[in-house]
């Protein structure tokens, strides 16, 4: 079994990438998912899932209601297996209920349980790690119930190794690709990104489209250093995905006015390899010409939280003119947390769905345009 972590809003999007890659008995969880899979589809889940933040999997659980049933419960498990005395450990913990309230305290304990476990059987116990360990453990305790679980990941999965340089609150590449596959879109039409920020939207369409796995400049995995690490096993699954790597379809385009924003999509367009398949602009939306052929257009406007409200009212009033009288015969997606702006934005969403970009609660709405008026 394994527990993948998500984006919350993103649930639906990542069970459907699991089922794509033959998972089994999948099972939505709030900003999570649960599956069953082999060794392969591990492998395959931190390579190619677009939607995916860890890969945990599930090793223990047990009921503590103090200190030392927790300490009791972390030794029952024969850590050696999983590690050894001269590899290092990194303990993440988090923790809900009457009886255990501090997470800081909880992860100390469950090292002391694990080392002291190695000092008894060897006479030697490994060390911290932090940044790099052998292996890094998630205790999750809620109520009396903990669960222990090895992250597979490493580096948290949204870190595509790509962005070298942001601007302004960029989106997350996980919340970008989720955006992009809850569309439905897959490359077969023309995607513009309009106020493209730091470029992420149009570089997770690019790798969509193209098929390109989104790991693939990751160095490496926290399965890498595991004991059961099968480097046959992982060669073939990262040969197979990336034999599926082939040309755009389609056209994606990236505009922003904002020049700084430009330069850092062009040094992250070349950092991903597909600065010959985003064409990039610097125009403003008022004066950008939609391409010739209609598709989709996907987009994060730029909030700054200092203008005053009536200037962003204005603002995205002026969007929503826009894209009525210039962009007929396109879809529209937009994301904003600023539901007053969303008021005056004069165009009626035909899908709405709640997302969260970091603490931020958004509205990610879908808008038809037609030319003319709508008919009933």
């Amino acid at each position: 079994m394994f527990i993948i972590k998500t984006l919350q809003g993103l649930e639906p999007v990542l069970a459907a990438e699991l089922d794509a890659l033959g998972a089994t008995d999948i099972l939505e969880l709030k900003r999570a998912v649960s599956c069953s899979g082999d060794q392969r589809l591990l492998y395959r889940a931190n390579y190619e899932l677009r939607t995916a933040l860890r890969v945990l999997v599930p090793v223990h659980g047990f009921r503590a209601q103090d200190e030392k049933s927790f300490y009791r419960g972390i030794q029952s498990v024969d850590w050696n297996q999983y590690m050894g005395v001269m590899d290092t450990l990194a303990i993440d913990a988090t923790v809900s209920g009457a009886y255990f309230k501090h997470s800081h305290y909880v992860s100390l304990l469950a090292k002391d349980a694990i080392v002291d476990q190695f000092r008894d059987r060897f006479g030697r116990r490994p060390s911290v790690n932090l940044d790099a360990p052998t292996l890094r453990l998630h205790v999750r305790i809620h109520g009396n119930q903990c669960d222990l679980l090895l992250d597979s990941s490493g580096d948290s999965l949204h870190k595509r190794g790509y962005r070298r340089d942001i601007v302004e609150a960029p989106v997350n590449e996980v919340l970008a690709a989720g955006m992009i596959l809850l569309t439905g879109w897959t490359g077969d039409s023309t995607f513009i990104d309009p106020m493209c920020g730091s470029g992420t939207l149009p570089i997770e369409a690019a790798m969509i489209a193209m098929h390109i796995p989104p790991q693939r400049n990751r160095e490496g995995f926290g399965f890498f250093r595991w004991k059961d690490f099968d480097k046959k096993l992982w060669q073939e699954v990262k040969s197979a995905a990336d034999a599926q790597i082939r040309e755009p379809q389609c056209q994606i385009f990236a505009s922003d006015m904002d020049i700084r924003a430009r330069n850092a999509t062009a040094i992250n367009l070349m950092s991903a390899g597909l600065e010959q398949v985003i064409q990039l602009e610097k125009k403003s939306f008022e004066k950008l010409a939609p391409p010739e052929v209609p598709g989709i257009l996907i987009t994060n406007p730029p909030y700054d939280e200092r203008l005053k409200v009536d200037e962003i009212a204005a603002f995205y009033q002026s969007i929503g003119d826009r894209l009525k009288q210039v962009w007929p015969g396109w879809t529209a997606w937009l994301i904003s947390s600023n539901m007053d702006a969303w008021k005056k934005f004069g165009l009626r969403p035909s899908r709405k769905i709640t997302l969260f970009n970091g603490p931020l609660e958004c509205f990610f709405q879908k808008f038809d345009l037609y030319a003319g008026k709508k008919h009933s």
